[in-house]
């Protein structure tokens, strides 16, 4: 481990403490005496607030601070960090009210400039695309306070008021989602963040705890998709969805032939023939004989589209 790594590390195992002594330094990083009284002093020159505590017993104590202590990076760490910011900056709608520009440029200044000149050309040549947002939510905010307070709400959605505790929101190919346990019809759902047009905190506490909600979830994911399917792929198809693959959906290979297997909900079949059609010609579906059955209908009826329209009958 380097200096660097070390005060780094050494950083964040005294932010949990309201004190320490040099022993403690010297067990947990294996270092001589000299090596931690160095590293205190360069500890303190990082910004870590402390006085000390004299007598046989005495050390330093920790003085509080609202501020984060600085953390040192190094500098494929530094990139790392402006390239998830990028990313983030690019979905036009996140749950943090934050102006993801700002947060750059408050980054930014806080690098040397030579640092600075590398952020920036590395900016210029990587490029990193995401799928904007195709939905447009309002309440993304509110929805995560209230998973983070364990909050009892009441959401509106198009089938009308839903008294719900939420679990997790989840962000796929553009759309935002939250998934939670609705109090009224007792069963678990995952709903578009989109299709919310109220939301309101209930003063009610909350019914479960994260493990009970967790535990749902996991039941959820292990019944709701009870139709098993299989097709094989192509390797095309194999890497279109490894782009788009759900959890319930699953890639192994069988005799050098890709399969994809998996599960899915009686609701779900209309989207599980559209997702089939969107492999295009390298998919093979092979069950369940409905899926297959529906899957050709499609193609037929796409088909039928450029069949030339009838003529006259002969005279």
């Amino acid at each position: 481990m380097t200096k660097f790594e070390r005060l780094n590390q050494e950083l964040i195992f005294l932010s949990y403490k309201t004190g320490f002594h040099v022993q403690n330094l010297m067990d947990e990083f294996h270092i001589s005496k000299r090596t931690a009284l160095r590293d205190i002093t360069a500890l303190e020159g990082l910004g870590l607030t402390f006085y000390t505590e004299p007598g046989r017993y005495g050390g330093y104590r920790l003085t509080k601070q609202d501020q984060w202590v600085p953390v040192l990076f190094n500098g494929q760490e530094i990139n790392a960090l402006f390239f998830a910011i990028k990313a983030l900056s690019l979905l036009s709608a996140t749950p943090f009210e934050k102006s993801y520009r700002a947060i750059y440029d408050k980054l930014m200044a806080t690098l040397p400039v030579p640092q600075q000149r590398t952020v920036r050309q590395l900016q210029a040549v990587v490029h990193y695309y995401n799928v904007s947002n195709l939905d447009t939510p309002t309440f993304l905010s509110d929805l995560l306070t209230a998973i983070v307070d364990q909050q009892v709400v009441t959401v509106t959605l198009p089938s009308g008021p839903h008294k719900q505790q939420l679990f997790d929101l989840l962000y796929r190919h553009g759309i935002w989602f939250f998934s939670g346990y609705d109090l009224d019809r007792h069963v678990w759902s995952i709903t578009r963040c989109d299709a919310v047009s109220a939301l309101s905190v209930s003063a009610e506490p909350a019914v479960y705890d994260r493990a009970t909600l967790d535990r749902f979830r996991r039941d959820y994911d292990a019944h709701h998709h009870d139709v098993p399917f299989r097709c094989t792929l192509t390797p095309l198809g194999r890497e279109l969805v490894q782009k788009n693959r759900y959890p319930s959906m699953h890639l192994h290979t069988e005799h050098g032939q890709t399969v994809l297997s998996g599960g899915y909900d009686a609701d779900e079949f209309a989207y599980m023939v559209q997702y089939l059609l969107g492999l295009g010609n390298n998919v093979h579906v092979l069950a369940p004989p409905a899926l297959q059955a529906a899957y050709l209908q499609e193609l037929r009826t796409i088909l039928a589209r450029y069949e030339p329209p009838a003529g006259p009958p002969d005279a």
